[in-house]
């Protein structure tokens, strides 16, 4: 992947478990080489819509279901979000700066925050390239599934790789 940016989306202690374990080796293999890689690190904010609607508290700030469950490359940015994408205009800023057209995505969950990263990728004028097999899903193979289906839909079978 030489040359390429790379963004791992949300791969932490607490997403992983025996629907996702493969993920971690996987980022860990395709950093190499990789220009440029953001690693994004979802924290549920104390105002989120998941404490106000859901009653879901999981990810808080310093909680270890935080913390990122891989090794991120020594030249990583760390990208905080508190809301399912992680494209954000500083994001878009920096994308931009660097003239970034295309930008390969990995990580969980593949039917929520990896789909809506690239969407949002993808409405912004950046080609989103999904890299299936370094994606999933932590409540299972069949909502990864039903998350790579909608992002065929969504941004276009030539953006998925499977």
């Amino acid at each position: 992947m030489s040359g390429k940016t790379l963004i791992v989306v949300d791969v932490q202690s607490g997403f992983v478990n025996g629907h996702t374990r493969h993920v971690v080796p996987a980022v860990e293999r395709l950093q190499a080489g990789c220009e440029r890689i953001y690693a994004t690190r979802f924290v549920n904010a104390p105002a989120s819509p998941w404490r106000r609607f859901m009653d879901w508290r999981r990810f808080a700030e310093g909680s270890t279901d935080a913390e990122l469950a891989f090794r991120p490359a020594a030249h990583a940015m760390i990208v905080e979000k508190h809301v399912y994408s992680c494209v954000n205009e500083a994001l878009l800023h920096d994308l931009r700066d660097r003239e970034t057209a295309e930008v390969f995505l990995c990580g969980i969950d593949t039917d929520a925050c990896v789909l809506i990263s690239a969407v949002d990728l993808f409405q912004n004028g950046i080609r989103p390239v999904i890299l299936a097999e370094a994606c999933a899903s932590h409540a299972g193979p069949e909502y990864h599934e039903a998350g790579l289906r909608l992002l065929e839909r969504l941004v276009g079978t030539d953006q998925i790789i499977r």
